[in-house]
């Protein structure tokens, strides 16, 4: 299990300490000793996470048999049922413990304020993968109409980190989902965005997988395909031998100098020289006697 990490400035600032309702009792002092019913409780539809790991989930449930929950989860009253704004997996991992009531921090937001949260949780506790945070941050952007800078402040992100997290949605979506299972890594993904065919991309992530290879090794196929140039020095390269075998074996049979200038692969001409009308002659010879 990844480390949990403490709360940062964004989440700090979005759950202010103050007024819970504990059963429609104010109390300031209260900070989370809140119980709920986990059958009262229902996940938020626009969480972020959208892959819950079976092993991970079944680890946090052991410890919460053994210690409890440590974080309350925060939840928003909606009148018949309360809603996660953040604490999902802590509460999945509490109904495999067989617990009967969580702790929780009751709140009232805005939905932006609620995806905010819902996001800002994840990533501090590592729990998203790279795709989920991205379409996370491409939401919030859409859905509410912010700058990739304000959500960047909003998440305590840089921007950079925001922008690249978001270029992994221009992958193929079978390449998304091999970063989703962790087949291949965020570095390979982010070598693969230099391929705009999503079949090139999706064989190169299967060779990925295949062949094991590095980063590195990615980035040198990814360099080779994207230099065109490249390709076709090497390619006029392989002709520019074909074509001299051919020039010396007409230069024998004929007696003169041939010259073969190629197009591409499949276009060109052939120039024969000749010195005196006896040349020409042989050679015409040569031809024509080709023919029969």
């Amino acid at each position: 299990m990844a480390q949990k990490k403490g709360l940062g400035k964004g989440l700090d600032v979005l759950i202010p300490v103050g007024t819970l309702d504990n059963d429609k009792k104010k109390d300031n002092n209260l900070t989370a000793d809140t119980y709920i019913k986990i059958t009262k409780i229902e996940p938020n539809p626009n969480q972020p996470r959208k892959h819950f790991d079976d092993d991970t989930l079944q680890s946090l449930s052991e410890s919460i048999k053994q210690k409890g929950i440590i974080d309350p989860l925060i939840v928003q009253d909606m009148e018949d049922h309360y809603e996660i704004i953040a604490g999902e997996r802590r509460w999945r991992a509490a109904k495999l413990a067989g617990l009967k009531e969580v702790p929780v921090i009751i709140r009232k937001y805005t939905e932006q304020e609620k995806m905010e949260i819902a996001l800002i949780d994840n990533i501090q506790r590592e729990e998203l993968n790279p795709i989920d945070e991205a379409k996370a941050y491409k939401d919030l952007i859409e859905k509410y109409d912010l700058k990739q800078d304000e959500v960047a402040e909003r998440v305590s992100k840089s921007r950079t980190a925001v922008t690249n997290s978001m270029r992994l949605l221009k992958l193929d979506h079978r390449v998304q989902e091999m970063v989703i299972q962790e087949s291949i890594s965020q570095g390979h993904a982010r070598a693969l965005l230099a391929i705009e065919d999503g079949d090139e991309q999706f064989r190169l992530a299967q060779d990925i997988m295949d062949k094991d290879l590095s980063v590195r090794e990615i980035e040198k196929q990814v360099k080779k395909l994207k230099d065109p140039k490249d390709n076709k020095k090497k390619k006029k390269n392989s002709y520019d031998i074909i074509y001299k075998d051919l020039e010396e074996k007409l230069k024998q049979v004929i007696g003169t100098k041939v010259v073969i200038s190629a197009k591409d692969d499949s276009k060109g001409k052939i120039e024969i020289e000749y010195y005196s009308k006896d040349d020409l002659e042989k050679i015409t010879d040569a031809l024509l006697n080709a023919e029969k």
